[in-house]
Formats: C-alpha cells, structure tokens, sequence
C-alpha cells in the first residue's frame, strides 16, 4: 500500500497490538489481492532504527503463509521500539496470534471521536 487514504482508513478497522507491533486491518469491496502497509513513526528511534524495524516487518510478512491473511483485505503493520530487540521468532508468532484475534474482532464502522456530531460548530 502506498496511498495514505489506504493507510487511514485502516486504522478505523479493527487492531490487535503486541509489544513489537499493532496490526490494523480492512476489509475492501473489490475484488484484489491482500495488501500490506508498513509505518513506523518517529518516536521509534533515528531514520536507521526506523529503517530495521520496517525491515524486520517486511521480512515477518514474507515468511507469513498466505492463508493467514483474509482475501481483499489491507493490513497495516505499525512498528514499535520493542522490535528493534525483540527475537525475530517471538515476532513471528506475535504476527500470527494477531492476525488470529483480528479473525474474532467485529469491523468497526468509524472512530467514534470522529463522528460528524462532533465536527460541526456550535451556533452562537
């Protein structure tokens, strides 16, 4: 993925955390193959240790059978500082009982602090 609407409208979906990661998902009307997003912000670290994290990301969804991840759908791995040091094998088995929990998780429908209620101004 490479769009930030993509990204977006991921985090409304449903999430699972873990120490090293927060997997985000979203379930899309076409017809197309599963897609990944990778982020990990600045308060992770230099554009280095950022760099590694997005990295060890890549490589864990790599190594993922395609099983795992539902059809049409988009995932967006979010990096933390705890995957710089956490053992990439934890990782790995962190990756697959989040894509477990994000089986049993309801869609969301929309962040609820978000809601057109609360955009509109108050009359004066």
């Amino acid at each position: 993925m490479r769009q930030r609407a993509d990204f977006v409208a991921a985090s409304a979906g449903p999430r699972a955390a873990s120490p090293a990661f927060v997997l985000q998902s979203r379930a899309r009307d076409d017809m197309g193959p599963v897609r990944v997003g990778f982020t990990v912000t600045k308060k992770v670290g230099t554009a280095t240790e950022r760099n590694r994290v997005r990295r060890r990301l890549r490589e864990l969804v790599k190594r993922l059978d395609v099983i795992s991840m539902r059809p049409h759908h988009d995932y967006v791995l979010v990096g933390r500082r705890a995957a710089l040091d956490r053992g990439f094998e934890t990782m790995f088995n962190d990756l697959r009982s989040a894509l477990s929990r994000l089986e049993q998780q309801p869609a969301k429908s929309g962040h609820p602090t978000k809601s057109k209620a609360n955009l509109t101004r108050p009359e004066r």
